[in-house]
């Protein structure tokens, strides 16, 4: 695969039931016309995340219907819901088996092999840290989630649930948040737990060319100590971490099978020296939030993770869409910059023709949303260019940008950086601000004198030409509107 891949998002549910609607028959995932997922490959990508594939627990769907909560969302999202709109949720995953909605279990092999002809590759999620509350996994290896006692559950009543009245499991939780009521949580400590997640792990490598893991830093030895510690007084904190094991094994069988991690709270070094190939970057997510461009420039200068093994985004299945979270201009503006710096970049189905309604993960039916035309044909432009040899290939490099005249600091507004690929130099500027800004880039590349130079926008088809003397000297100059950015390719092969 090639560096800095491009990977799609699809809720599977909702996606099929889209499908079925658009050729008025029932199709199963096996049976999605090649059309479909050939027209996700011209976009240039390269990875396909079916999220929610696996069989769902009928203990969360019940839940879900009944959640006062999750039903006003239901009516604010898909008015006149009704109960078939609605699943438990796919992060309350009752068994590692293809949901019957979705096809057969075996059908898994046959989307793989498809995806393949197509040169995508299938990620498939990984939720380690809980099942989903009626697993059978409670009755037949109790030792394999968390469990307390009468006078724990009179102390934290809303960590704990009983299927009998006798027996008292731990729901899955985050310690930051409320429990996951629909989950029972694992025990990291078991085993004979780990062993089990290893065989799921090896299962699923083999009919995918990666896995998406759910809340990967949960399952660190000493985040788990200190969140469940208290309730396994007759475990031992294992020598070795999970995921240092688990890529090892599956990885001695399958090389080339990708781990990605979605993980918070600084973890992302750690799980990287674990083994994961890429981790979440949610803190460029919230930098791109910040009023103050220095704050993006600063994190791009000077990551604690290799942006190189990050995983890019502005909107995923857990946040707002981008356009109505940023808003229209500014989602184009960020789009552009998590598009174009080095790492994996992440896009959810719907974003490239900017929906903006957020599906709660239950809902496995979406409403009718018209594209928006002018987002749609930017991420085309995108896209394209995106997908240029020098975004993947290239050598990447932060620029500088210097006030365009003396006592103009619009500059501090822009972001610059550029990609160098053989003779070709790729340069990326963006004004990620609500104002005109001016500056001056130092281009990354000596220029003969006297020559002319051309360099064209490939964001928004314009070409440009300059003197090699001033480019030199001075800087390329910028003068940007509101969130608005440029793609130059310099054309260096006429001035080298």
């Amino acid at each position: 695969m090639r560096s800095n891949p491009h990977l799609y998002e699809i809720n599977a549910r909702v996606f099929l039931r889209r499908l079925c609607k658009k050729y008025g028959r029932k199709l199963t995932l096996a049976e999605v016309p090649e059309e479909e997922w050939q027209s996700i490959a011209d976009k240039g990508f390269d990875l396909v995340w079916l999220m929610g594939a696996w069989q769902r627990s009928e203990a969360a769907w019940q839940q879900a219907l009944l959640n006062a909560d999750l039903r006003k969302r239901y009516d604010e999202t898909l008015p006149g819901w009704g109960d078939d709109d609605v699943a438990g949720s796919p992060y309350a995953v009752y068994r590692y088996e293809l949901d019957a909605s979705l096809g057969d279990d075996a059908d898994l092999a046959e989307v793989k092999a498809t995806l393949n002809r197509h040169g995508l590759g299938l990620v498939l999620d990984f939720v380690p840290n809980h099942f989903a509350k009626d697993t059978p996994c409670m009755a037949s290896h109790p030792n394999w989630v968390v469990t307390g006692s009468r006078r724990e559950v009179s102390q934290h009543q809303e960590w704990f649930f009983s299927p009998d009245g006798r027996s008292y499991f731990a729901h899955g939780r985050d310690p930051n948040f409320p429990p996951w009521t629909d989950t029972v949580q694992v025990n990291f400590f078991s085993k004979e737990l780990r062993q089990s997640l290893i065989a799921e792990l090896l299962k699923i490598a083999e009919v995918a060319a990666g896995v998406r893991c759910d809340m990967a830093m949960l399952a660190l030895n000493d985040v788990f100590e200190r969140v469940w510690g208290e309730l396994l007084p007759g475990y031992l904190k294992p020598d070795a971490e999970f995921w240092e094991v688990a890529i090892r094994i599956v990885k001695a069988k399958h090389p080339n099978f990708i781990f990605l991690a979605e993980t918070y709270w600084g973890l992302e070094s750690k799980l990287l020296q674990l083994g994961f190939d890429y981790v979440y970057d949610k803190a460029l997510y919230d930098k791109l939030w910040s009023p103050a461009t220095i704050d993006v420039r600063n994190y791009l200068a000077a990551s604690t993770v290799p942006l190189a093994r990050a995983v890019h985004f502005i909107e995923n299945h857990d946040e707002s869409r981008a356009a109505a979270a940023f808003g229209r201009e500014r989602s184009m503006s960020a789009a552009v910059i998590m598009a174009t710096v080095p790492g994996l970049r992440l896009f959810q189905d719907g974003q490239l023709e900017g929906k903006r309604v957020h599906l709660p993960v239950q809902l496995v039916s979406e409403p009718e949303e018209d594209s928006d035309e002018e987002v749609q044909r930017f991420y085309e432009t995108l896209l394209a260019t995106s997908n240029m040899a020098a975004f993947h290939e290239g050598d990447w490099e932060l620029l500088s940008v210097d006030e365009a005249w003396e006592g103009n600091p619009s500059h501090q507004s822009l972001l610059a950086w550029s990609w160098r690929y053989a003779r070709e130099l790729k340069v990326v500027a963006v004004n990620y601000a609500p104002h005109q800004s001016q500056g001056r880039l130092k281009l990354p590349v000596w220029l003969p004198r006297g020559m002319r130079v051309l360099y064209r926008d490939e964001l928004n088809d314009v070409q440009y030409e300059g003197d090699s003397d001033e480019l030199s000297s001075l800087g390329l100059y910028i003068d940007l509107g509101p969130w608005r950015a440029h793609i130059f390719d310099m054309l260096v092969s006429e001035v080298l």
